[in-house]
């Protein structure tokens, strides 16, 4: 099959920077029609750090592929208008204002599903729709604070540390996806729309489902553990005589294979490390005794020992190690495209395998108002009438 699994999906992205962007451009990958609302002048990522062309930024390119771009002056009437008529077509609408603006501009939920009630709405924002913290703003960084997620991350003695990805910004994301389909779904059966209400602060909770359990069941706060595990050992990062490497030895198998690897088999009877639990609360103890071996020959030595052996383990690598690793390349994970006036640029794959209807990269991210006229003209409107919206500054 040709086609992609969203093949007749229309989506308006009414989003910016990191999490709706992100959402929607993964529903474009796998086929739905996805048309990028900006402002005249922008959305502020194409202007951010990175710029890698007039009006582009890598950041930009990264989060925005497989869409059509138009613009609208949502604060004229004569913008309104014309997102309306956009409405009116559209499967799935995407939104990731601070709560309330949609409101104020007249292109809230309940205004927009009565326009279309079988159109899908859906909002992310920092904290959600409802609730006293849904006025407040969010990003990522505030997110994982209240979330719980900066308080468990980090090195065992050191200070809360935010996770190197934006991981409620990309949670929430997914979370969307989520909620769309299902409401697509549940859309054949109703015939009717519905509001999907998701958030970057209740991404980081959810995600936290390990954490969380800890608490619930022992009392415990969990504490950051650097690379370890609050609930296998081992399974962590070791030091090699070049660097570190990981290791998952946790299980009853693994963990008297490990120990033959390493020489010290003694320790599968020491009482200190018989089950994972011993392990877990003696990791401190077990730790040296495993890198005092460990630190005597470099990463690749142990991590070939390990895949003889079976035991799971693999390098810690850098981003450019990452995105060079022959199975990254063999999973298409690094794809290339044509960008006007920059010719080759790299993009991320979709991480989705279908078999009959798999992601594809169409195009790239849109060039600032590239498609506003053709999407207009599908709408009805004629020269005149677009050239009149252009006069009056909506388009």
């Amino acid at each position: 099959m040709t086609t992609g699994a969203l093949d007749g999906v229309r989506v308006i992205d009414l989003t910016q920077v990191m999490a709706g962007p992100f959402c929607c451009m993964l529903l474009g990958d796998m086929g739905a029609d996805v048309i990028k609302i900006e402002p005249l002048g922008g959305e502020t990522t194409r202007q951010m750090e990175l710029e890698v062309g007039p009006g582009v930024s890598g950041p930009f390119l990264a989060v925005n592929r497989n869409k059509r771009g138009v613009t609208l002056d949502l604060k004229r009437p004569e913008g309104v208008a014309v997102l309306e008529r956009l409405v009116e077509t559209a499967d799935v609408l995407v939104e990731n204002y601070r709560t309330g603006v949609t409101q104020r501009l007249g292109i809230g939920y309940e205004r927009l599903s009565r326009i279309n009630p079988r159109l899908v709405y859906c909002s992310i924002s920092g904290f959600g729709q409802t609730g006293p913290y849904a006025d407040r703003g969010g990003y990522d960084l505030i997110a994982q604070g209240m979330s719980g997620i900066m308080s468990a991350t980090g090195a065992e003695d050191g200070p809360p540390v935010k996770v190197g990805v934006p991981v409620t910004d990309l949670g929430a994301a997914l979370f969307a996806v989520v909620g769309i389909l299902c409401a697509l779904r549940a859309r054949r059966i109703t015939g009717r729309g519905q509001l999907v209400d998701t958030s970057l602060y209740e991404a980081g909770l959810a995600l936290s489902a390990w954490e969380t359990t800890e608490y619930w069941y022992t009392g415990r706060i969990p504490q950051r553990l650097g690379t370890a595990h609050r609930l296998n050992a081992p399974y962590q990062a070791f030091r090699a005589s070049d660097g570190h490497f990981t290791v998952g030895a946790a299980n009853s198998k693994l963990w008297p294979a490990f120990c033959r690897l390493l020489g010290l088999e003694p320790l599968t009877e020491d009482a200190r490390f018989k089950s994972v639990g011993d392990r877990v609360k003696n990791r401190r103890e077990l730790e040296p005794l495993i890198e005092a071996v460990t630190t005597r020959q470099p990463r690749e030595y142990w991590l070939a020992r390990c895949e003889e052996a079976g035991i799971p383990a693999g390098p810690i690598y850098s981003v450019a190690e990452a995105l060079a690793d022959a199975h990254a390349q063999s999973r298409a994970m690094v794809q290339e495209y044509e960008y006007p006036g920059l010719g080759r640029v790299k993009a991320l794959g979709n991480p989705v395998k279908l078999s009959r209807t798999p992601a594809r990269l169409r195009k790239g991210a849109p060039r600032l108002g590239e498609d506003t006229g053709e999407v207009l003209g599908e709408l009805g409107y004629g020269r005149d009438e677009i050239a009149a919206l252009r006069a009056q500054g909506a388009i």
